[in-house]
């Protein structure tokens, strides 16, 4: 009986993302970007943690009949796209006229990416984009660039989710594993900072997250050359 409700604790753990994502989208309602982050950031803790809790206490054995992997999924979907999604509509970083058009196809593509089976290497890169729009929105938001850059970022991504390129996950893939969680706990303190001030960001923060962000490109684009040339 033990086993069983902290496995159900798990579960609980897992599906309070979707309470954070309900929160989220209520501060971007109230026009409050940052309050929205903070409870997105909330989330990404959830998601970080309740997959290591959910193996040490066996889930998958205890409570067969629930699938861990699927309620990850959908809460993942809601803070990861759903939110940045009606963010982008609600904010003034797209041309007005494209804002509903790039939200559909945000969420449209991101379905895609989530019920894509081989959406992962077996190394544990991500294969197209990675439907991380949660990111995309916190850069656009500290850049700001015009309109119609923005508009253009979303519509490559968009489509770069369809495309066999690979994104290196900051803590599956092994090649360069040290240096890799460096470069992200950098990501994380320059994200926080930003989350913490008025948007756009000041420079020097546009410039360590710009930094990081080439980091992980190289990485991805380095891996996706090697890979093609094995073929």
């Amino acid at each position: 009986m033990i086993k069983r409700i902290a496995a159900a604790s798990v579960h609980v753990l897992t599906a309070s993302g979707a309470v954070f994502a309900l929160l989220a989208l209520r501060s971007v309602r109230a026009g409050d970007m940052q309050a929205m982050f903070v409870w997105l950031g909330i989330a990404l803790v959830v998601d970080a943690v309740d997959g290591p809790l959910a193996r040490l206490i066996d889930v998958k054995r205890v409570l067969p009949r629930f699938s861990g992997e699927r309620l990850d999924l959908i809460v993942d979907y809601l803070t990861y796209d759903v939110v940045p999604a009606f963010a982008l509509i609600q904010s003034d970083l797209l041309p007005e006229p494209f804002r509903l058009p790039a939200a559909v196809a945000i969420l449209l593509s991101s379905l895609f990416h989530v019920s894509d089976v081989e959406s992962k290497t077996e190394e544990g890169y991500f294969v197209g984009f990675p439907a991380v729009w949660n990111i995309v929105l916190l850069y656009l938001l500290v850049l700001s660039p015009p309109p119609f850059i923005s508009l253009a970022i979303v519509g490559v991504l968009v489509a770069l989710t369809f495309v066999p390129i690979l994104c290196v996950h900051p803590f599956r893939v092994a090649r360069l594993r040290p240096l890799t969680c460096l470069v992200t706990a950098v990501w994380i303190v320059g994200a926080a900072i930003a989350v913490m001030h008025p948007f756009p960001s000041p420079l020097w923060v546009q410039g360590l997250l710009l930094v990081t962000a080439a980091y992980f490109t190289t990485i991805g684009l380095a891996r996706s050359l090697d890979r093609r040339r094995d073929l």
